[in-house]
Parts: structure tokens; sequence; C-alpha cells
């Protein structure tokens, strides 16, 4: 069985014309499957019934992402959901809005998608990275994320206005159905997002970096360094190869050079762990001249006991980055009381990191 928010556009008009059906048809499909957001074949609305007959003896379906919890942070611009998959795979999905500076209703919007219901990076700061690992997700399972929270947007007359694979998982690990999802989002006759308004976080699968760039998309790219040096980093991403710091460096600068794009290096602040002015400076000699950005995490907290650094010494670590010629900025997180912010996703309800009421 095929779901249909599997298809790119160009194959979903091979089955559409292959059935003896007219090729404007399968645009009448594509709408209603990423604008009217359909949850099954009945509510695929605008086509003929025939068709609907077609891809139902053919085995086709529309998944959907079924919503088990939802939480909503303090100031409401943060929502996190639990989602079920078709077998049952529970997945988190979080929302984050941004309002619109100009004080109109159409805030940027971003959602923030999983790719692996857990994770095997094993980042010992990540409570995702804790649960272990499940499975991948197809491509339909990630697009179907959007498109959830796209239908709850719609009602408020509100639009996806960024997606960024920082969910649960390692993208990259799941390279051939994470880039499908992006080809999905980004082509003009499905979900429609342009593809700068996409990102994808890494860990630093070096060999999937590589085939990203040759990609020649416009996607960013982050990757999660949080170390400056080799022996600090494989304390904690256990998973590190013993050269991953330069490894990833270089990648970046390949990345950057074929696609145009600047390269973000995330490193998240753990307390008297990575954050002391000695580190900030290791930092800054490594990543000088790269044309890199570094984007600053204060930890959030989780089960594994870390804490983030005093205001202080995170606004020290960054002085010192800026001062020695490294682009960087603080991350201002949003959803940290209601465990969405950046490494609290996991489906675990019994470590009580889900807290929201049954809907």
């Amino acid at each position: 069985m095929s779901d249909l928010y599997r298809f790119l556009p160009e194959e979903l008009d091979t089955v559409v014309t292959g059935g003896g059906h007219p090729r404007y048809r399968a645009d009448q499909v594509l709408h209603g499957l990423y604008q009217g957001s359909a949850v099954d074949l009945q509510s695929l609305a605008g086509i003929p019934a025939t068709l609907r007959a077609l891809f139902f003896e053919q085995g086709h379906s529309v998944g959907s992402a079924g919503e088990v919890r939802r939480v909503v942070s303090d100031d409401g611009e943060t929502t996190k959901l639990l989602l079920r998959m078709g077998d049952g795979t529970l997945i988190e999905t979080v929302l984050m809005q941004y309002p619109d500076e100009d004080g109109g209703k159409h805030p940027r919007s971003t959602v923030c998608v999983s790719t692996q219901a857990g994770c095997a990076m094993g980042c010992v700061f990540c409570a995702t990275g804790q649960m272990g690992f499940e499975r991948n997700l197809r491509a339909e399972e990630v697009v179907a994320q959007v498109v959830h929270i796209s239908r709850a947007l719609r009602e408020r007359e509100q639009h996806v206005t960024n997606v960024v694979f920082m969910g649960m998982g390692e993208p990259l690990a799941n390279y051939p159905e994470t880039l499908r999802a992006v080809k999905l989002l980004t082509h003009p006759r499905a979900f429609g997002l342009g593809q700068r308004s996409v990102t994808i976080s890494t860990v630093g699968v070096l060999r999937s970096i590589e085939r990203l760039a040759e990609e020649k998309l416009q996607v960013g790219l982050a990757i999660s360094l949080h170390a400056p040096n080799d022996d600090l980093r494989r304390r904690l991403v256990p998973t590190a190869s013993p050269t991953s710091v330069g490894d990833l460096v270089a990648a970046a600068k390949r990345y950057a050079k074929t696609t145009g794009r600047r390269v973000t290096f995330e490193y998240a602040l753990l307390d008297g762990l990575n954050d002391s002015p000695a580190l900030a400076r290791e930092l800054a000699a490594l990543l000088v001249g790269s044309g890199t950005h570094v984007n600053l995490i204060p930890v959030n907290a989780t089960s594994g006991g870390f804490r983030p650094p005093p205001r202080g010494r995170v606004l020290a670590f960054e002085a010192i980055l800026r001062e020695g010629g490294v682009n960087c900025t603080v991350r201002v997180e949003k959803g940290a009381e209601i465990a969405a912010a950046c490494g609290q996703l996991r489906t675990d309800e019994g470590r009580g990191l889900i807290s929201a009421d049954s809907l």
C-alpha cells in the first residue's frame, strides 16, 4: 500500500495518467492533499469518484498523523504535539511561533519535525538520544507532521512559514527519506515552501553532508558541534569519530562553497563541562575565517541532570567568540517549560516529559 503523501508530483502524474485520467487531475489531488490537508481518501475533495476508486483498487491510501496529546507554553507561542503514526509509533513535533513585528495576525510559524522515532546518536544531554533508536520515519510521515500543523494553523488564518529538521532523530542517518520529505515540502506543486525556509540539523554524518551538498538544494545546514576538540566531543557525543571536529569544520566549508549557504554550528552550553573561557578561545581559533555561524544554546533541563551555565558565563563565552572574529548568537529558547525545547523531545511518558492533559 502506498501513501499518496509519499508521491512526488511527477510520480503522481504517472499514477493518474496511467489510470486513464488527464494529468490535471493530479493537480487536483495535490491541492486536496496539501491545501485541503486530506486525512483519508474520502476527505480528498475535488476529484471524481472514478479516480478515488482507482486509488483504492491500486492500494493507495492517504495517511495522517493522529494527535494523542497537545501542550502549549505559557506565552502561547510554542505547541508540542505527541503524534501517533499509522502503525502506532509515537513521535513528537513542535510548532514555534514568533509574533509579527508589525502586529499582524500572520506570525512566523516554524514546524520542528522528527525524522526518527528515538535516536541512535546517544548524545548524553539529549532526551531523545537517551531513548535509544526505534525506527526511521518514512518521508510521508515527516510530511504528515507538517500537514497536521498546517491544518490547525489554517483555522486561525495562519500558515507554516518554516520547517526545521531538528526534532527526534538524526535526519542524515535517514537520508533517503529526509531528502524525499524535503522535496515534497518544497515542491511548488506539493506543499510549496521555499528551500531557504528549510533547515536540516545533523550531529555530523559526514558522508550524508557531502551527499546533501551535491543535491544543489538551497536548504540550510546546522551541525551540532558542542566542543572545540575531539576528546571533549566524544564525551558528549559517544558516536563521534576520533577526528570529528576537524572533519566537520572541513565539511562545513565544502558545503558552503558548493551551495553558497552559510553553515551554522550549534553549541549546547553545559554548566562546568564545555563553557569555560579557555574552550571559548579554542572554539574561536578553530572557526575564525571559516565563514560559519555559531548558535550558542544554553542546555535545556532533561533527565540527564545537565544544567545551563549562569547567564553571565553564557554572555562571556559569546563575547570571547565575537572578539575572536567568529559570528555568533545565543539562541532564545522557546517551550522549555513544556519540554519542547532543543534536546527535550521524548515519547517516554513514564519519565514525565510529556505533561499535557489528553485532548
